[in-house]
């Protein structure tokens, strides 16, 4: 693995706000990530960016350093060596040992380079060997062909499709869900992987 293919997972900081609001105001990239709304606003899960620029601390801690959430949903920035290119998500349902994971690729000077594949596979490493979580899914739309094509790359399964789940431009699209369990994880990857999450939830590893 090339060093610069190398990407750190870390805690979001304010000075990463700015940076998240350009990324989902560009069209071509938030139909990378979250998608629109039905009423055709560009999708944020978890929190509202512009919410964040002059937030409280106790606002802020509660967005992303809440470990109490039911779902919890633990949000990280992704570097690139010093360069902060995009944002990570995981929702984690504790009681079943299962997380989703989003990842988005914000600035488009990184794209296609495998930056997405290295933040999933650091993304993968914590759920299962630092949370001890059991399956980890992801929920994308079928127009999003590259991202599909990533996820069965690194090794996740096809489990179902949620009809027109997805609203894009007034019309309406599938979903696919694609399942990747730890053994899968234990199997594929025995040596360990090259990038990492080095801090989450506050904390540093």
């Amino acid at each position: 693995m090339k060093k610069n293919n190398i990407v750190s997972l870390k805690n979001v900081i304010r000075e990463d706000i700015p940076r998240i609001i350009e990324w989902i105001s560009d069209k071509e990239v938030y139909e990378n990530w979250f998608g629109q709304y039905a009423y055709e606003k560009s999708a944020h899960l978890g929190y509202e960016p512009k919410d964040m620029i002059n937030s409280t601390q106790a606002e802020w801690d509660e967005v992303f350093h809440d470990p109490h959430h039911e779902p919890h949903r633990s949000i990280f920035s992704i570097y690139n060596e010093n360069n902060h290119i995009g944002e990570a998500q995981l929702s984690i349902d504790e009681s079943l040992g299962d997380v989703q994971i989003s990842v988005l690729i914000g600035d488009k000077n990184y794209w296609h380079k495998g930056l997405g594949t290295q933040t999933v596979l650091a993304l993968l490493e914590h759920s299962f060997l630092n949370l001890s979580l059991y399956r980890a899914w992801v929920d994308i739309p079928e127009y999003n062909e590259n991202a599909i094509k990533l996820f069965n790359k690194i090794g996740f399964v096809h489990e179902g499709t949620f009809r027109k789940s997805r609203p894009k431009n007034g019309v309406r699209f599938n979903s696919v869900i694609l399942g990747f369990l730890v053994e899968e994880y234990k199997s594929n990857y025995p040596e360990g992987i090259s990038s990492h999450v080095i801090e989450w939830d506050g904390q540093n590893i």
